[in-house]
């Protein structure tokens, strides 16, 4: 899952990174009868989901401040620097040059990500749950042609990636369409429940974000046995961390998911030296659980 920083719109600024959420529930294309050495996949998935984001190691090390308090800033306010988030995303495609198939699918993420904000007509089923309610301008503001550039590269990385991957009978029938549509959706909406958890972004059904798994909202074009057979799940909180999805996606019920968290009372005085500060401050757990509806 995510490990940047999000702040929540409460009376505490909580500084979220979240750890372990594990893989949906395994998927009919995870199966012999569709790829080859369907486990091997199932692990690289996996492996793509829970490093999707690790080009914001560094900025975890050392936050950016925001411009209105001094402390750091919330992912909101980072994801304004839109140069900042393509080298972010061009500096974690660096860490695994020997998985290219998990390249591939970070990669992707990337790619569909801006592609609702640069394309006139981005595929729909490919809308990150960031949008689900509308345009994410608010969340890249600034013009398309550094997107439409940056796209561009992907893409031509992405070529490499398929070429070896089709050379190697093993995971040639992992790049086919049907094979790959479910897994590119699958870590957007992986990605999209994280933030749900660990910041205030994932719009909500009714009235104003609160954000820490407090949320009503939808996940839309689910892959179920198929990509030709996709569902929406309603996420509902239930209270004390409960959250309810229907229909339920995983193969454990309840699901615990626990986030680490630095937690701030307000008001409280700017540090001298932030990052010091910030390193100091010992991170505590957030337990939270996925259940079915009952």
């Amino acid at each position: 899952m995510d490990g940047h920083s999000a702040r929540s719109q409460s009376d505490r600024w909580i500084y979220c990174s979240t750890l372990g959420q594990r893989a949906l529930h395994s998927p009919r294309f995870f199966s012999a009868e569709t790829v080859a050495d369907p486990e091997r996949l199932r692990a690289e998935v996996i492996l793509a989901i829970a490093e999707h984001d690790n080009g914001w190691w560094e900025w975890e090390a050392i936050p950016d401040l925001s411009a209105a308090d001094g402390f750091p800033a919330g992912l909101g306010e980072a994801l304004q620097n839109q140069q900042a988030g393509i080298d972010r995303w061009r500096r974690g495609l660096t860490r695994f040059p020997r998985r290219p198939f998990v390249n591939f699918l970070i990669s992707s993420h990337a790619y569909l990500f801006y592609a609702a904000r640069a394309l006139q007509t981005p595929e729909p089923a490919f809308n990150h749950p960031l949008f689900w309610k509308g345009a994410p301008e608010k969340l890249c503001p600034e013009s398309n042609e550094a997107l439409l550039a940056f796209m561009a590269e992907l893409q031509e990385m992405q070529l490499g990636w398929i070429e070896e991957l089709r050379a190697d009978p093993e995971t040639a029938s992992w790049v086919e369409p049907a094979s790959l549509a479910p897994l590119q959706r699958l870590i957007q909406l992986c990605d999209g429940i994280s933030l749900a958890l660990c910041s205030a972004l994932i719009p909500a059904k009714n009235g104003a974000c609160k954000g820490l798994g407090d949320d009503s909202y939808e996940l839309h074009d689910v892959p179920r046995r198929s990509w030709m057979d996709r569902c929406t799940i309603t996420v509902t909180p239930r209270g004390d961390r409960r959250i309810e999805l229907n229909p339920y996606p995983f193969d454990i019920d309840p699901l615990p998911v626990v986030m680490r968290a630095r937690i701030v009372e307000l008001p409280a005085e700017r540090p001298a030296h932030v990052h010091s500060w910030w390193h100091a401050c010992v991170p505590q757990q957030f337990q939270f659980q996925f259940v079915s509806a009952k």
